[in-house]
């Protein structure tokens, strides 16, 4: 019998990981089966774009797995039932169920509103595409002069803030940040984030945590109010909700707890990759949500689970951080040099020479989802019988 892989999720991690399988693995004796809601490749880090009013171009994934072996299915996952190996899809088709013998979770993350009062109500979002959808008819609605108000100050809140200023100068466009202004980055790096901000007419509010979010305003826990006629909620991300019905070992914060090699610590049929799994990096610091985490996680998973599968030994993908890549507009970016652990060097990127840096990063996380193994030769291997593999790993106990 084939040996059934079943990947939830076809974001960069999920696409990855599907696609690097097919390509170590023997189709004759392997199916694999990737589950996502749309039939085109979402470039995540883009949305800000999207939601600025940029169309981007289409990535459908019949052209991406053309002669790979991985077939698409169509659907949302409704359920996952680890101890009956089992995947409840809904599609066009209805409902039905997917079993496999492995598993490889990518459901990755949304938007978290925090339990903010008014946020799910009166913000927008874009951790999804059907969220910068919305929030770029909204703005489209907008007359000039009116107040928009990014609150969150991380990555996605830069991004968002400024691509919106840019986009639209004739909005007054205001970013609302819990502490410091881009105070997680070197001293150059915060002070290209203020020439950027002035220059694009952004008004920055440090300090200031939101209580409450209206129809028309933001109130910060001061007691302040800040109009608003659109909120664009950027403070994080939260683990897609099924997760933590899945029966699997979960860490604190909700994301599937992982080995090394992205394995479940409780169930090891089933791999978890990008911002829904738990793994560590160096220094033994979690992992932070992001595209740079989750790619590498996605090759781990896909070679190790290859390599039991085909009695090889398995490999370890050191994943360490170099950078972290912020968009300011289309012809600003900072690009903000880090250590292994993701910490601030003094190094950084600034002006069009960043833009054209970030612009090539993005387009190599596309081009990564059709060529997962990099470009480099592949050879696929044939999958060994189940005594085989349990000899192979008694011995490497032994």
């Amino acid at each position: 019998m084939q040996h059934r892989i079943v990947v939830l999720g076809a974001g960069y991690t999920g696409a990855v990981a599907a696609g690097r399988l097919a390509k170590r693995l023997h189709r004759d004796d392997v199916t694999l089966t990737l589950v996502n809601p749309e039939a085109d490749f979402v470039e995540r880090v883009r949305l800000h774009q999207v939601a600025a009013g940029q169309d981007l171009t289409p990535r459908p994934f019949d052209q991406v797995f053309a002669g790979t072996g991985v077939e698409l299915k169509l659907a949302r996952v409704a359920a996952v039932d680890v101890e009956r190996k089992a995947v409840t899809v809904e599609g066009a088709a209805g409902r039905e169920e997917l079993a496999y013998d492995s598993l490889v979770y990518a459901l990755g993350s949304g938007w978290n509103h925090g339990g903010v009062p008014g946020v799910a109500e009166h913000a927008h979002e874009v951790s999804s595409r059907p969220g910068a959808l919305r929030l770029r008819e909204r703005l489209a609605a907008l007359e000039a002069g009116r107040p928009v108000v990014v609150v969150g100050g991380g990555l996605t809140g830069l991004e968002a803030a400024t691509e919106i200023a840019e986009a639209r100068p004739d909005l007054d466009v205001a970013l609302v940040a819990r502490g410091a202004f881009g105070d997680w980055l070197s001293e150059k790096g915060r002070g290209h984030l203020w020439k950027v901000a002035r220059r694009l007419g952004v008004t920055v509010h440090e300090h200031a945590a939101v209580a409450a979010v209206g129809a028309d305003r933001v109130t910060t826990a001061a007691g302040d109010d800040i109009p608003a006629d659109v909120t664009v909620w950027t403070t994080g991300f939260a683990v897609h909700p099924l997760a933590e019905a899945t029966g699997l070992e979960l860490a604190a914060d909700g994301r599937i707890a992982v080995d090394a090699t992205m394995r479940s610590v409780s169930h090891p049929d089933v791999y978890a990759v990008g911002d829904a799994a738990m793994a560590l990096g160096p220094g033994d610091k979690p992992l932070r949500m992001s595209c740079a985490s989750g790619v590498p996680m996605a090759w781990q998973a896909a070679d190790a689970l290859a390599a039991r599968l085909t009695g090889a030994e398995v490999p370890r993908v050191g994943i360490r951080y170099a950078q972290q890549c912020v968009s300011l507009g289309r012809g600003e970016a900072l690009i903000q040099f880090v250590t292994a652990d993701d910490r601030a060097k003094e190094k950084a990127l600034t002006g069009r020479f960043a833009a054209r840096y970030k612009e090539f990063i993005c387009k190599a996380a596309a081009w990564g989802v059709a060529h997962p193994t990099l470009g480099l030769p592949t050879r696929r291997r044939r999958v060994v019988p189940q005594e085989a593999r349990e000899a192979v790993r008694a011995g490497a106990v032994a």
